[in-house]
């Protein structure tokens, strides 16, 4: 195992947890705010408030006596995610993407009964999933059925796009995509796929999976080497957005690509991690402190993004 010394890792601008968590969201994320993003249904409200494009929402649980009337609120649903609302890395999500009767399909294929999905709420409502063991809430909204363009980069589940965005510019992204380790969850703690992606294209960086890096995906045998994200310039414009909606200076969006609406925000996370650097092979204090050099980042959103792609696009030899 190769180690580096810190003064190199400085040098490369590569941020560490520390750093970002004293200068960046310590800094430009107030506390009063984060409840929008560490809610999910609260994101999600305000993003409807805000004319944003979310998944459908089906139906909210928050109270154990409430399980009993799930069987009605999932009549008529063949495809739904049940999540809860403070969860964290991924946990707690069940993907329903198919009905029989009264059994359900999970994205992985395994067979599962309504009783299971009763267990499973209850475990939300519980606080199974939550952050800090806090009695939570259930949410229940329609499945992404992705973009097709994206099926040979994804297994047994939805990828999705992490944006950083810093003081209203995107700064970095990657799409996670879902392996079969992953039980088709993009989590890159569980076995998905980062793919870094150039800023100013969306073409595909390089791919790691547990911090080592891959040519391909693990389960398609497709490689990276020819991803390039459609809907691009409004996949940046929906992040970017993001800073007006919630008021937070350092977060990542999560978006998805669904083969019927297009981009939509999945969710927001106002501690996002620090893989996205080993997926793109760069550093992301370099970035931040360009960001700070600016003279101004009174802009509109069009203007950002457009100078972000301009500041950030990756030079041919680092493809």
């Amino acid at each position: 195992m190769k180690f580096i010394s810190p003064g190199e890792l400085r040098r490369l601008g590569v941020l560490g947890m520390n750093s970002r968590n004293v200068n960046y969201i310590g800094a430009t994320n107030e506390r009063h705010r984060f409840p929008l993003v560490d809610d999910k249904l609260k994101t999600k409200r305000l993003a409807q408030d805000h004319g944003m494009r979310v998944p459908k929402l089906f139906g909210v649980l928050s109270i154990q006596h409430e399980i009993q009337s799930l069987e009605k609120t999932l009549e008529g649903l063949e495809r739904f995610v049940i999540k809860p609302a403070h969860g964290s890395g991924g946990k707690g999500i069940l993907v329903v993407c198919e009905r029989r009767a009264q059994e359900f399909v999970k994205s992985s294929g395994t067979v599962i009964s309504l009783r299971d999905v009763k267990r499973h709420t209850s475990n939300i409502l519980s606080g199974l999933y939550s952050l800090g063991g806090r009695t939570d809430v259930a949410m229940i909204e329609d499945m992404i059925i992705f973009d097709p363009l994206l099926s040979d980069f994804s297994y047994e589940g939805v990828p999705d796009i992490r944006v950083i965005v810093y003081r209203g510019f995107p700064v970095m992204a990657m799409m996670r995509c879902a392996t079969h380790a992953s039980d088709g969850k993009a989590n890159l703690h569980q076995g998905a796929v980062g793919v870094g992606l150039d800023i100013k294209t969306g073409c595909s960086v390089c791919a790691v999976q547990n911090n080592a890096r891959v040519d391909k995906h693990p389960d398609t045998g497709i490689g990276f080497e020819n991803l390039q994200l459609p809907h691009w310039q409004e996949i940046l414009d929906l992040a970017c957005g993001c800073y007006e909606m919630t008021g937070l200076g350092y977060f990542g969006a999560d978006i998805v690509l669904d083969k019927y609406r297009g981009p939509m925000i999945l969710e927001l996370n106002a501690r996002p991690g620090l893989a996205i650097q080993i997926a793109n092979q760069a550093g992301l204090a370099k970035r931040l402190q360009a960001i700070d050099r600016l003279e101004t980042v009174d802009r509109s959103i069009a203007e950002r993004t457009e100078l972000a792609r301009t500041m950030f696009a990756q030079k041919p030899d680092q493809v």
